[in-house]
């Protein structure tokens, strides 16, 4: 039976790495190793100069095999690939996660980071991302479909397959688009807001503005325009 290992940047109580398991348990048997609470934007970092800690904790879908870790997204594929499923993982799913994966931002996201170790350890991957919303019907429409689809096709080395799903109704949604390239525009049009603390300190919070430009062809593009985006991402470093 195929053995597919899950993760997140949310935390293992997340909604969206349940709604993963439970679409996932149709395809093999499920192992989830995931932080025990938000790890978002940690990219691939891993910790290096002590220990990480991982160990079994209830999860709300039948059969699967469940561990809270305390290390970062990467963290928990290395040692479940390494450690904790026994002869390694077939696949690699990172996700659900609560906010778009796409354009420049994946070089900040910890769940395309997760999935970029796991291609790195050579299991092939799957990131999966959706919109800061309760609306799930046209993930939950298109999920298994396009779940089952990838996990009959090849990848390279060091790519993963980043499907992104838009936050509209079901009934205003495209359809899906394949092969989307990832754009080079932000998501958001980086900025701080900065506050004086005394004369010699100043704090910044990031402050984004949403930004609605994107090349034809591409992830942001799809999103845009209310598709589930497709594609390969290819870590170059």
């Amino acid at each position: 039976m195929r053995k597919i290992l899950i993760t997140n940047d949310d935390g293992i109580d997340s909604d969206g790495i349940i709604r993963l398991a439970k679409t996932a348990s149709d395809f093999g048997e499920v192992w989830v190793v995931a932080p025990e609470s938000q790890r978002s934007a940690m990219s691939h970092s891993i910790i290096l100069r002590h220990s990480i800690e991982a160990w079994k904790t209830e999860f709300p879908v039948p059969g699967v095999k469940a561990f809270a870790c305390d290390g970062t997204p990467a963290d928990c594929i290395r040692i479940g690939v390494l450690n904790i499923v026994p002869g390694g993982p077939d696949w690699v799913f990172s996700g659900i996660n609560y906010g778009y994966n796409l354009a420049t931002d994946l070089q900040y996201s910890a769940t395309a980071g997760a999935a970029f170790e796991a291609a790195f350890q050579k299991v092939p991957a799957i990131a999966f991302s959706e919109d800061f919303s309760d609306m799930h019907e046209t993930t939950d429409r298109y999920l298994k479909e396009i779940m089952g689809e990838l996990l009959d096709k090849p990848l390279g080395p060091k790519q993963i397959w980043n499907v992104n799903f838009p936050g509209c109704p079901l009934s205003e949604c495209g359809g899906v688009l394949r092969d989307r390239m990832v754009s080079a525009e932000s998501f958001y049009k980086d900025r701080y807001k900065e506050t004086k603390i005394d004369e010699n300190r100043t704090s910044y919070m990031v402050d984004g503005i949403r930004y609605y430009y994107a090349e034809e062809g591409t992830d942001l593009k799809a999103i845009y325009d209310n598709y589930v985006s497709v594609g390969i991402a290819t870590n170059i470093s």
